[in-house]
């Protein structure tokens, strides 16, 4: 199997950071400190980032804020290609707003869930997908029917495609079994991994890209996995994989915000607070991050 890197006319390829959003003890957005941390995970062999996914908290971001965080990350980038922005609202010509807002800000491709304000059926996913299209830039789907509860099934994925609406799937469902499906109805969709703990699993499944958490602690070891396991080369990747499980699994729980944010201030990184509604770590949930950090980072993870 060939590796992949990241390149221009792809950007949405290679290993593309959800950004966690660095907050003060009031709860203000640190634009410094995100700035530097995306340079951070650039220099240390990410291939770009993703700002205002949920790991961005963007839910709870002003129009603003919003706006202001994804000037941020392409500047501190170098290169608005590296820069793929999560565009979903609940409405659809608001989301196409998010997605003009990105192109006018040099951005090279955005993520979008399908409408989530309802349970839409497929005409209404067609629908919202082509109307976010139409700002130009490459639009990558994200498939979370945990959350949107609506699914982007390989069926619907293959029409959406083949409708010139995405490019790419985000998919986060966790059934690695769809990877193969996938490829049989649309073989020109590229395949990106949505979540970090079945990473290794949709790597050997031609996936092209990962959309990830935990590289906002430990970017260069992650960087090294993903390139190890879509390069096939298991006897590096899989005891590798196997001991940033305990870490990566964190990405698919209720908590993966606050975890992940943990887990930087641990390794010297500024995570800080969440905004409410999300609360801090507390007993089992935070010894257990707490653990499996400290053990990664005395294990010489980075």
């Amino acid at each position: 199997m060939t590796t992949t890197f990241w390149n221009a006319e792809r950007p949405w390829r290679g290993v593309m950071v959800a950004t966690a959003l660095p907050l003060r003890k009031d709860l203000s957005i640190d634009y410094g400190a995100y700035a530097e941390h995306v340079h951070w995970l650039i220099e240390n062999g990410c291939d770009g980032v993703v700002p205002n996914g949920s790991l961005g908290e963007y839910q709870t971001l002003t129009a603003e804020e919003r706006a202001r965080v994804v000037r941020t990350a392409v500047e501190a980038a170098g290169d608005g290609a590296r820069v793929m922005p999560g565009v979903s609202a609940y409405g659809s010509a608001e989301a196409r707003r998010w997605a003009e807002q990105a192109a006018e800000a040099g951005c090279g491709s955005v993520l979008l869930l399908p409408p989530n304000a309802y349970r839409a059926d497929e005409a209404a996913v067609r629908a919202h997908y082509a109307e976010v299209a139409r700002a130009g830039l490459p639009v990558v789907a994200y498939n979370n029917p945990i959350d949107t509860k609506v699914d982007l099934a390989p069926p619907l994925l293959a029409q959406l495609h083949s409708g010139g609406s995405v490019v790419a799937v985000k998919e986060f469902t966790g059934d690695v079994r769809r990877a193969y499906e996938i490829a049989e109805l649309a073989p020109g969709l590229d395949l990106l991994i949505g979540a970090d703990d079945v990473l290794l699993e949709l790597a050997i499944a031609g996936a092209v890209g990962w959309i990830a958490g935990y590289p906002n602690a430990f970017p260069a070891t992650c960087s090294e996995l993903y390139r190890r396991a879509v390069a096939g080369d298991l006897e590096t990747a899989l005891p590798l994989y196997r001991s940033l499980h305990p870490l990566l699994r964190w990405d698919s729980k209720t908590e993966f915000v606050q975890a992940i944010k943990a887990s930087m201030d641990i390794v010297g990184r500024h995570g800080g607070p969440t905004r409410p509604p999300r609360s801090p770590l507390t007993g089992q949930t935070e010894a257990a991050v707490l653990a499996a950090t400290e053990k990664a980072v005395a294990e010489g993870r980075h």
